[in-house]
């Protein structure tokens, strides 16, 4: 975590966990993507696509 001006840590800035799955991959927490909401926009070479939550709890990337 960074600190701004006024020495508040920020939380903005997304790191992954310090635990990772086989092979090395860095794991992030769908509640550090979210952020409370249930959809979000990713951009991707140049497209845009939206990752959402279902009502189950199930992920669905569309493009």
């Amino acid at each position: 975590m960074t600190k701004q001006d006024g020495g508040a840590p920020r939380t903005d800035t997304m790191k992954p966990e310090e635990k990772t799955l086989s092979g090395g991959k860095p794991v992030y927490d769908s509640g550090q993507l979210f952020k409370g909401t249930t959809e979000i926009d990713i951009h991707h070479d140049g497209a845009f696509y939206r990752l959402k939550i279902t009502r189950q709890g199930k992920l669905i990337l569309n493009k």
